[in-house]
């Protein structure tokens, strides 16, 4: 399992989702990669992110599963991945 989220600092929703993040990766197992949409403009591309941010591409493998676009609680992020059936491995 791996989660790209794709952000930006002048983005006010993004900064909303650093602590949702954050808590995810303290209480889940999984492989993250973070980009700032400015910065890392030429890796961003490459996930062809579109206008939204922040957007976490979900992946299993290679291959993409989804996509969770905008503001969200940990739980609400937790039951998006579920919808798709991804369940998140807790850290002990």
């Amino acid at each position: 399992m791996k989660i790209v989220k794709i952000s930006a600092i002048w983005c006010g929703a993004c900064l909303i989702m650093n602590k949702v993040w954050n808590k995810l990766k303290e209480d889940y197992k999984f492989e993250d990669i973070e980009l700032d949409y400015d910065m890392d403009e030429d890796e961003v591309k490459k996930y062809n992110p579109g206008d939204n941010i922040p957007v976490f591409i979900i992946y299993d493998g290679d291959r993409e599963v989804t996509r969770i676009t905008g503001e969200f609680s940990v739980d609400e992020f937790i039951e998006k991945l579920r919808e798709v059936g991804v369940v998140l491995e807790k850290n002990n």
